[in-house]
């Protein structure tokens, strides 16, 4: 047994040769044939051998198919062309763009927001206006000769139905608040865009009506911003707290049968507009222009504008301000360069006004010489008021100490005040 080993660890031929035959046996070194198969026909089982045989009455494993790997949905996938039944041109912002105002040239070449042949409308640089302005008849021609505008006040009729009473429209109200709710939109520097349309039937399969908060510069024309909304979605303000509205989508509405509305992949371009201040102001000459421009950024701030604020009551003050005073100046500092001149150019067709100058983010306007001021039956302007909007019409008492907080606080954020008579609880 020693010998075995050390000749396993050291072969050596010579000491192979010197170890007798009776200490090599098989159960050293196994022979290739075995005595119980050539004598005696062993045949040892399957499971044994080195290849087995499969068995014919075994059931075959399983085999789970490999998940493919997860793909992302990207909107360019679709080559479908998408058409909308929408009876409005699409716009980037209906607030802050105006069909009546046409630009002077396009920065870069046109091509669609939408993306590449996903919609059926052409886009002229400005806006996608509607291909088909044809009515089709309804109910045996009996629609056939209203006109466009006619069948959208309609088909919107249709959808709200019945005025909400009081009650109900106490109990949609409160449901809004910040408390019961986190639903919200926010209106910001952009004004009222095409994609918020989105948001807003999307937040109406759920919930009846939707909390929309307006901040910045759409705010100085709320009464625009509410008339869009209306119109644009076909849903009714139910309720308004300074730039906090509630929408209500209607009795009529059904989700499932929400308008196809494309989304905007990207923001287009602004094209170039006529200047606002030209270098001469009309009826003066260039010395009496420079004299008002540096006689107007020594006059006394009327106010100063704070980053997205609420600038409701800014037009008023204006108004009132123009009685005394020949110019009026507004600080703008801390806004950026295109909120401040889109603020000037709601002033100059609101109050009226005219522009004199943006030096040092300062707005400087002129009442011109022959202004004249408008009567209280003429001016048709409800920024200032807190109401309620239905049949009955409640206007709420202006709260004088946030009438005139133009800088950004946390009273902007709260949505409904506890003291106001329209959430107390019903007896």
């Amino acid at each position: 047994m020693i010998l075995h080993r050390i000749s396993l660890q050291f072969p050596n031929p010579k000491l192979q040769s010197a170890i007798p035959k009776r200490f090599i046996s098989s159960s050293f070194f196994p022979s290739s044939s075995s005595k119980l198969k050539e004598e005696y026909c062993f045949k040892p089982p399957d499971n044994l051998s080195k290849n087995p045989k499969p068995n014919d009455y075994e059931t075959p494993k399983f085999t789970r198919k490999q998940k493919p790997l997860y793909k992302p949905p990207s909107t360019l996938d679709t080559t479908k062309i998408l058409h909308s039944d929408l009876p409005f041109d699409f716009r980037f912002s209906y607030t802050e763009s105006s069909p009546d105002v046409r630009p002077i040239g396009l920065r870069e070449p046109k091509y669609s927001p939408f993306g590449p042949s996903r919609i059926d409308r052409v886009w002229t640089g400005v806006c996608a206006p509607v291909v088909d302005l044809t009515v089709k008849s309804v109910d045996d021609g009996n629609e056939g000769g209203l006109n466009l505008e006619e069948r959208r006040k309609k088909l919107r009729q249709d959808v709200l139905g019945k005025p909400l009473s009081d009650a109900e429209r106490k109990i949609l109200v409160d449901k809004c608040q910040r408390i019961r709710t986190k639903r919200q939109i926010n209106l910001g520097r952009d004004g009222f865009t095409h994609n918020m349309l989105n948001d807003i039937h999307n937040n109406w399969k759920t919930c009846e009506a939707v909390r929309v908060r307006c901040l910045g510069v759409p705010t100085v024309d709320m009464k625009n911003v509410c008339n869009q909304l209306e119109d644009k979605t076909g849903g009714k303000i139910i309720y308004r707290h300074g730039g906090l509205l509630v929408l209500y989508r209607g009795r009529h509405y059904k989700p499932k049968e929400r308008p196809v509305i494309p989304v905007m992949l990207w923001r287009p371009h602004e094209p170039i507009y006529p200047r606002l201040i030209k270098s001469t102001i009309d009826s003066l000459t260039i010395d009496e222009t420079k004299e008002m421009r540096k006689r107007g950024l020594s006059v006394p701030a009327l106010a100063k504008l704070g980053k997205n604020g609420y600038y409701g009551n800014l037009v008023p003050m204006v108004r009132d301000a123009f009685l005394t005073e020949e110019m009026v100046r507004i600080d703008c500092k801390g806004l950026g360069k295109s909120d401040f001149k889109k603020i000037g150019f709601k002033l100059r067709d609101l109050v009226p006004c005219i522009l004199v100058t943006f030096k040092k983010e300062q707005i400087v306007v002129w009442r011109g010489p022959n202004y004249t001021s408008p009567e209280p039956g003429e001016v048709n302007d409800d920024n200032s008021l807190d109401y309620l909007v239905g049949e009955s019409s409640h206007t709420v008492k202006e709260d004088s100490s946030s009438s005139n907080n133009y800088e950004s606080s946390s009273s902007d954020d709260e949505l409904l005040s506890p003291d106001s008579k329209l959430l107390a609880p019903p007896i």
